[in-house]
């Protein structure tokens, strides 16, 4: 339920940040991504929670499955299901294409293979931003109760907290500045259409968040 609720928070934020190109006025293109981030948010989290009932199931008990299910695969799979989350929600963006500008700002036509590189390049930032959210913590926390700094259960719980916190604190600018909000093109690498529209070497696009 937890990771329910996490996807559908992360979908929705894709969602109304997205390139507002794809974004028709045709209720049926809404309706479509609201469907198939429904089924997104769903998948991902059933397969985030599978790796625990599969260990539940078969009570898979031993410290090297505990270490495995608790500790190594929730990052991948937190990272991975995000990126997943990203493409399906905004997959209009590749399929209808966005909008492409010149250095002056003037629209020069819709591209899908921007549309693509839009997507790709956000779906990367989110799988680095949980991804590592998930895995620095889980790293510190091991050396933390190793090194038995917190003595109480609430004390573990809170320096849990902290560490999740300040990880994602610190990821988050770091997640949105790998790539820039205004994303470059190069003219070659677009559709012949577009090509014979301008003659600039690099053109412009909204890449969203």
């Amino acid at each position: 339920f937890l990771q329910f609720v996490f996807h559908v928070y992360t979908t929705g934020f894709a969602l109304l940040n997205g390139n507002g190109t794809a974004k028709a006025e045709e209720y049926s293109l809404q309706q479509k991504q609201i469907f198939c981030g429904l089924g997104a948010i769903t998948y991902a989290a059933c397969i985030g929670a599978l790796p625990l009932v599969f260990m539940n199931r078969y009570t898979l008990k031993s410290s090297l499955t505990q270490l495995v299910v608790k500790k190594l695969l929730p990052a991948p799979l937190f990272g991975l299901m995000s990126a997943f989350t990203v493409v399906v929600v905004r997959s209009p963006e590749f399929e209808n294409g966005i909008e492409v500008m010149d250095s002056n700002g003037k629209v020069v036509g819709v591209s899908q293979k921007a549309g693509e590189k839009a997507v790709k390049e956000t779906a990367l930032s989110r799988a680095v931003l949980f991804g590592t959210t998930f895995f620095l913590p889980a790293v510190l926390m091991y050396f933390v109760e190793r090194a038995k700094f917190a003595k109480t259960p609430h004390a573990l719980a809170s320096m849990r907290m902290f560490v999740v916190t300040s990880v994602l604190a610190g990821m988050l600018p770091v997640s949105l500045s790998m790539f820039p909000q205004c994303g470059v093109i190069k003219r070659a690498d677009l559709e012949p259409e577009i090509l014979s529209s301008t003659e600039e070497t690099e053109l412009f696009y909204n890449r969203g968040i």
